[in-house]
Protein backbone atom coordinates (compact mmCIF):
# COMPACT_ATOMS: atom_id res chain seq x y z
CA UNK A 1 0.00 0.00 0.00
CA UNK A 2 1.46 2.83 -1.12
CA UNK A 3 1.26 6.12 1.43
CA UNK A 4 0.17 8.65 -2.15
CA UNK A 5 -2.89 6.15 -1.91
CA UNK A 6 -3.75 7.15 1.55
CA UNK A 7 -3.46 11.15 0.90
CA UNK A 8 -5.79 10.31 -2.07
CA UNK A 9 -8.32 8.95 0.38
CA UNK A 10 -8.36 11.72 2.40
CA UNK A 11 -8.27 14.54 -0.28
CA UNK A 12 -11.46 13.00 -2.04
CA UNK A 13 -13.36 12.06 1.13
CA UNK A 14 -12.63 15.80 2.46
CA UNK A 15 -14.12 17.57 -1.15
CA UNK A 16 -17.59 18.67 -0.78
CA UNK A 17 -20.04 16.49 -2.45
CA UNK A 18 -18.09 13.25 -2.57
CA UNK A 19 -16.71 12.95 1.02
CA UNK A 20 -16.47 9.06 1.56
CA UNK A 21 -19.25 8.21 -0.72
CA UNK A 22 -15.75 8.43 -3.01
CA UNK A 23 -13.39 7.75 -0.68
CA UNK A 24 -14.38 4.56 0.26
CA UNK A 25 -14.61 2.88 -3.48
CA UNK A 26 -11.88 4.47 -4.58
CA UNK A 27 -9.61 2.68 -1.59
CA UNK A 28 -11.41 -0.85 -2.17
CA UNK A 29 -12.44 -1.05 -5.55
CA UNK A 30 -9.14 1.03 -7.68
CA UNK A 31 -6.24 0.86 -4.72
CA UNK A 32 -7.37 -2.50 -3.33
CA UNK A 33 -6.71 -1.57 -0.08
CA UNK A 34 -8.06 -3.66 3.16
CA UNK A 35 -11.81 -2.36 3.39
CA UNK A 36 -11.39 -1.83 7.41
CA UNK A 37 -8.50 0.45 6.94
CA UNK A 38 -10.47 2.60 4.17
CA UNK A 39 -13.39 2.37 6.25
CA UNK A 40 -11.33 3.83 9.44
CA UNK A 41 -9.25 6.51 7.13
CA UNK A 42 -12.44 8.08 4.84
CA UNK A 43 -14.68 7.75 8.30
CA UNK A 44 -11.89 9.84 10.73
CA UNK A 45 -11.29 12.41 7.54
CA UNK A 46 -15.22 12.71 6.87
CA UNK A 47 -16.00 13.35 10.89
CA UNK A 48 -12.63 15.58 11.36
CA UNK A 49 -14.03 18.05 8.40
CA UNK A 50 -17.31 19.17 10.34
CA UNK A 51 -14.89 20.90 12.97
CA UNK A 52 -13.33 23.63 10.09
CA UNK A 53 -16.53 23.97 8.72
CA UNK A 54 -18.61 24.85 11.31
CA UNK A 55 -15.52 27.49 12.29
CA UNK A 56 -16.02 28.54 8.16
CA UNK A 57 -19.89 28.53 8.67
CA UNK A 58 -19.81 30.82 11.65
CA UNK A 59 -17.42 33.22 9.58
CA UNK A 60 -19.25 33.29 6.00
CA UNK A 61 -22.93 33.68 7.70
CA UNK A 62 -21.21 36.14 10.33
CA UNK A 63 -20.41 38.40 7.81
CA UNK A 64 -23.69 37.80 5.76
CA UNK A 65 -25.74 39.09 8.56
CA UNK A 66 -23.65 42.29 8.40
CA UNK A 67 -25.37 43.00 4.56
CA UNK A 68 -28.61 44.44 3.92
CA UNK A 69 -29.41 42.17 1.72
CA UNK A 70 -28.95 39.20 3.51
CA UNK A 71 -29.35 39.39 6.91
CA UNK A 72 -33.91 39.30 6.50
CA UNK A 73 -33.69 36.32 4.33
CA UNK A 74 -31.34 34.87 6.97
CA UNK A 75 -33.43 36.19 10.04
CA UNK A 76 -36.63 34.46 7.99
CA UNK A 77 -34.59 31.39 7.01
CA UNK A 78 -33.74 30.66 11.20
CA UNK A 79 -37.44 31.04 12.27
CA UNK A 80 -38.79 28.82 9.33
CA UNK A 81 -36.22 26.47 10.26
CA UNK A 82 -36.88 26.15 14.17
CA UNK A 83 -40.08 24.07 13.53
CA UNK A 84 -38.23 21.31 11.54
CA UNK A 85 -35.49 20.99 14.36
CA UNK A 86 -38.30 20.42 16.78
CA UNK A 87 -39.53 18.00 15.04
CA UNK A 88 -37.03 15.92 13.68
CA UNK A 89 -33.90 17.47 15.30
CA UNK A 90 -31.23 14.91 16.39
CA UNK A 91 -31.97 11.91 14.71
CA UNK A 92 -33.10 14.16 11.23
CA UNK A 93 -29.57 15.75 11.46
CA UNK A 94 -28.30 12.00 11.85
CA UNK A 95 -30.24 10.45 8.95
CA UNK A 96 -29.66 13.30 6.94
CA UNK A 97 -25.80 12.85 7.15
CA UNK A 98 -26.22 8.96 6.98
CA UNK A 99 -27.79 8.83 3.14
CA UNK A 100 -25.12 7.94 1.33
CA UNK A 101 -26.25 10.12 -1.54
CA UNK A 102 -24.91 12.97 -3.72
CA UNK A 103 -25.45 16.17 -1.69
CA UNK A 104 -25.94 14.20 1.69
CA UNK A 105 -22.91 14.24 4.14
CA UNK A 106 -20.91 15.82 6.69
CA UNK A 107 -20.72 19.09 4.89
CA UNK A 108 -24.36 19.31 4.42
CA UNK A 109 -25.17 18.19 8.03
CA UNK A 110 -22.83 20.78 8.83
CA UNK A 111 -24.86 23.59 6.91
CA UNK A 112 -28.41 22.17 8.21
CA UNK A 113 -27.26 22.19 11.84
CA UNK A 114 -26.21 26.14 11.85
CA UNK A 115 -29.00 26.88 9.85
CA UNK A 116 -31.22 25.31 12.21
CA UNK A 117 -29.42 26.56 15.40
CA UNK A 118 -28.41 23.23 16.42
CA UNK A 119 -25.98 22.93 19.68
CA UNK A 120 -22.41 22.29 17.92
CA UNK A 121 -21.35 19.62 20.26
CA UNK A 122 -25.10 17.69 19.37
CA UNK A 123 -24.90 18.63 15.86
CA UNK A 124 -21.62 17.14 15.83
CA UNK A 125 -22.35 13.82 17.64
CA UNK A 126 -25.24 13.16 15.09
CA UNK A 127 -23.01 14.24 12.08
CA UNK A 128 -20.35 11.83 13.35
CA UNK A 129 -22.73 8.95 13.65
CA UNK A 130 -24.50 9.80 10.29
CA UNK A 131 -20.91 9.47 8.51
CA UNK A 132 -20.10 6.30 10.63
CA UNK A 133 -23.77 4.56 9.52
CA UNK A 134 -22.49 6.10 5.86
CA UNK A 135 -19.06 4.60 6.18
CA UNK A 136 -20.83 1.15 7.03
CA UNK A 137 -23.23 1.31 4.41
CA UNK A 138 -21.08 2.56 1.18
CA UNK A 139 -18.29 -0.28 2.61
CA UNK A 140 -20.81 -3.18 2.39
CA UNK A 141 -21.72 -1.92 -1.19
CA UNK A 142 -18.24 -1.49 -2.49
CA UNK A 143 -16.78 -4.98 -0.53
CA UNK A 144 -20.25 -6.23 -2.57
CA UNK A 145 -19.01 -4.67 -5.80
CA UNK A 146 -15.72 -6.31 -5.14
CA UNK A 147 -16.42 -9.81 -6.98
CA UNK A 148 -18.27 -7.82 -9.97
CA UNK A 149 -14.82 -4.85 -10.65
CA UNK A 150 -12.58 -8.29 -10.57
CA UNK A 151 -14.78 -10.03 -13.79
CA UNK A 152 -15.42 -7.42 -15.33
CA UNK A 153 -11.74 -5.72 -15.21
CA UNK A 154 -9.98 -8.82 -14.93
CA UNK A 155 -7.90 -8.01 -11.46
Amino acid sequence: MAPDNIIYLIIITILPWIELRGGIPLGILVYGMDPLLVFAICVIANILLVIPTFIALHFVFGWLNTKKWAAKPLQKLHAKSKKYIEKYGFLGLMVLVAVPLPGTGAYSGSLVAYLLNIPKKRAFIAIALGVLIAGIIVTAASIGLLPFVKAIFGI
